[in-house]
């Protein structure tokens, strides 16, 4: 029997990268991640229920902030060093994203430098490298180095030993039903690339993309699926039930009606609750406007000017087409047919999560709290794709040649 690969997973989030990893045979060593409330989620599930980790006896099995790891670990993650295939993960990407203010002295750009210094210590045979579109663009006002951080990590990257190659990849080509936009970088040792020929800087990308009709074939879904694929089984109108929250309602199964959701729905009964499917309680001018612009068919340009709003990035919906890239902010987007916004669990659903992915923590927070807590919402909007992960972790397997 092959041994599993092993990896760290960096800046884990809740755990949608290791999800993947886990479903396409690779073995955790440990997870960072700084939140509270996402590696609860994380622990939940991947720790505690698929036991996918082999936690180290000196790493405290809770969240951590990764620069404290390095200054009070440096030498147990040097003593890593021949033992790890991988480290995955991309530091936080809000100073970045194109639907933020893309903000180039965010503090939070700064963990780019604490992932180069991580992979300093411990050197993987590869990386599994993860961000915004944002990324691999300039910052205007940028006076030390007119280019992109993802140019900027490729040359620390490639000065430490690694060949390293970035690339922008659309998810929902990957059978995600959402455009998706990403830059995804890979990294492999240069010694690894001596030894084995066949392998270059470009192996990953073209194989992943030869491999995408077979894998979404024998997983029995197809590429750019769309919204009422993922969550069509889902409405408010299908009836509810009493939430694990007092005072709110929350939604139960109706009938599949696409492979997706098949794909989602696998081990969960038809009877069975439906985590995290908690609808939010609009008021009744919210509700009205929300039908208002389902019963006309608005545009989101449309709805923002009929009802004179000055937010400007809500989004209606449509049913045949996969979604917009979902934000942490669910506010943003009104559902295909329901006059409300989405649920945990269909959020979920978009980012490829099943439905026995248990989700913790608040379901949404406000005001200064959004830069200490991480609630469910924003914990799937900042996931990398389950379903996506899965075949990066395939093809990652066969680079080592462990196949």
């Amino acid at each position: 029997m092959t041994k599993n690969h092993s990896y760290i997973d960096l800046f884990s989030g809740c755990g949608g990268l290791s999800l993947g990893l886990h479903n396409a045979g690779w073995k955790g060593i440990f997870a960072i991640e700084k939140s509270i409330d996402a590696f609860k989620t994380l622990e939940y599930n991947l720790i505690k229920k698929k036991k996918h980790f082999d936690w180290p006896n000196w790493l405290d099995q809770k969240n951590h902030e990764i620069n404290e790891v390095i200054a009070r670990h440096s030498q147990e993650l040097i003593n890593l060093r021949g033992t790890v295939d991988m480290v995955a993960g991309g530091p936080p990407c809000q100073g970045f994203s194109m639907a933020g203010r893309r903000v180039e002295t965010d503090s939070r750009n700064d963990l780019v430098n604490s992932y180069v210094k991580f992979i300093d210590l411990v050197r993987p045979k590869i990386i599994f490298f993860e961000n915004v579109k944002g990324f691999t663009m300039g910052f205007k006002n940028n006076k030390k180095r007119g280019k992109a951080y993802s140019q900027h990590v490729v040359e620390e990257l490639e000065s430490l030993g690694y060949t390293v190659k970035g690339q922008l990849i659309n998810f929902s080509e990957y059978g995600i039903p959402q455009k998706r936009t990403r830059f995804i970088l890979v990294g492999i040792q240069n010694e690894l690339i001596l030894s084995k020929p066949e392998i270059n800087k470009e192996t990953f990308f073209e194989n992943i993309k030869e491999n995408r009709q077979a894998f979404l074939k024998e997983s029995k879904l197809k590429a750019n699926p769309t919204l009422e694929d993922a969550i069509s089984d889902l409405l408010q109108s299908n009836g509810t039930v009493d939430s694990e929250t007092p005072n709110f309602k929350a939604g139960i199964y109706g009938g599949v009606s696409s492979d997706y959701q098949k794909y989602a729905r696998r081990n969960k009964k038809i009877d069975s609750k439906i985590d995290s499917h908690r609808y939010v309680k609009h008021t009744k001018p919210i509700v009205d406007r929300f039908k208002i612009a389902l019963e006309k068919g608005l545009t989101s340009a449309e709805y923002r000017e009929l009802f004179k709003l000055k937010k400007s990035s809500t989004k209606i919906l449509v049913a045949d087409k996969p979604t917009p890239t979902i934000t942490t902010l669910p506010d943003d987007y009104i559902h295909y047919c329901e006059p409300r916004i989405m649920t945990v669990r269909e959020y979920a659903r978009i980012q490829s999560f099943p439905d026995w992915y248990e989700f913790k923590g608040k379901y949404t927070t406000g005001g200064i709290r959004r830069t200490q807590e991480v609630p469910r919402y924003s914990q799937i909007g900042n996931a990398i794709p389950p379903l996506f992960s899965e075949q990066a972790g395939l093809i990652l397997t066969k680079i080592l040649g462990h196949v």
